[in-house]
């Protein structure tokens, strides 16, 4: 045991804990006390510049301007009503998850919305945790590819088991992060050919307790916040283990800047895991702004930083 967790702190790459640079403003409420949603599990940008608010409940993708406009809705028919819930330690198997599925409570619409992304050629991707699939969408909500068997769970190429987020390689390829009852990544083709995965359970290097978000760099380099491990871990585009660094609390989400920086939470960081900016209300690693759960990050051209909360609202940063 001795030995092992000497290895791990060989690996660890220590972020930098004194920047305490704090350059974004919290704007005024947004996109306004008219809005109503549900649980928001994430937030996105799409070609247009518009924000797509992922919430669990009717019409789970609603559509604004930067402003905070509402512009439309849509996205009914695409989530599952389920939604995922922890198991108590003690009933627990051996080496098993500790999440599953649970039937939503009466009212619940949409609880499996997961995670909503854009990819460089405008597509929209959203992850059905319960629904255990990957849909790629057009603007107008027409899937044009699902990844996993929708209500069939499963450990194989062809199915996921409540599948958390979704990444974009330089060359197009796509990483399914299969999180909350697999420990895995999955890596795809553009066109949706399976090629290869990687993760087992554990908190082991390339090990996952809950690869619960991923982004990829311009290199290739894959980032996967393993949550409940609280930690990073970075790899190859082939799921090599190249290092890792922690994170003070359990991150729920990753977002790569143009400029080539991760957004993990309400913190900033280079790719060596170096704190470099964070947002005024994020404490600590950036799991929480003012106490809420951020459970998903977007940033604009204009490099304003949006976060989907769990309490049901967005906030939003500006730098000046």
């Amino acid at each position: 045991m001795k030995t092992r967790l000497c290895i791990l702190c060989m690996l660890l790459v220590v972020p930098g804990a004194s920047a305490q640079t704090v350059s974004y403003g919290l704007a005024p409420e947004w996109p306004g006390a008219a809005a109503k949603f549900g649980q928001v599990a994430a937030v996105a940008i799409n070609s247009q510049g518009h924000v797509l608010v992922l919430h669990r409940g009717p019409q789970p993708i609603m559509e604004f301007d930067a402003g905070g406009k509402f512009l439309r809705s849509w996205g009914e028919g695409l989530f599952s009503d389920g939604r995922v819930v922890r198991v108590a330690p003690a009933d627990r198997r051996p080496g098993g998850s500790g999440y599953t599925a649970a039937d939503g409570p009466g009212g619940c619409r949409n609880c499996g919305a997961h995670s909503i992304r854009v990819d460089p050629r405008g597509n929209i991707w959203v992850a059905d945790a319960t629904g255990h699939v990957v849909y790629k969408v057009n603007g107008q909500g027409t899937v044009l590819m699902q990844l996993g068997e929708r209500g069939a769970p499963g450990t194989d190429r062809e199915h996921f088991n409540l599948p958390t987020d979704m990444a974009f390689g330089p060359n197009g390829e796509v990483y399914v992060s299969d999180g909350y009852a697999n420990p895995r990544v999955v890596k795809f083709s553009r066109d949706g050919k399976y090629l290869l995965e990687w993760g087992t359970r554990g908190s082991g290097p390339g090990e996952f307790q809950l690869p619960h978000n991923l982004v990829a760099d311009a290199q290739g380099r894959v980032y996967v916040t393993d949550r409940d491990n609280r930690r990073v871990q970075v790899f190859d585009g082939n799921g090599k283990f190249l290092k890792q660094w922690p994170t003070d609390t359990e991150v729920s989400s990753l977002f790569m800047t143009k400029d080539q920086r991760i957004w993990a939470g309400g913190v900033l960081r280079e790719l060596d895991g170096k704190v470099v900016d964070r947002l005024p209300e994020a404490g600590g690693q950036g799991n929480t702004a003012a106490g809420i759960a951020i459970h998903g990050t977007a940033v604009s051209d204009s490099g304003d930083v949006y976060l989907a909360l769990l309490t049901g609202s967005v906030q939003k940063f500006v730098k000046p």
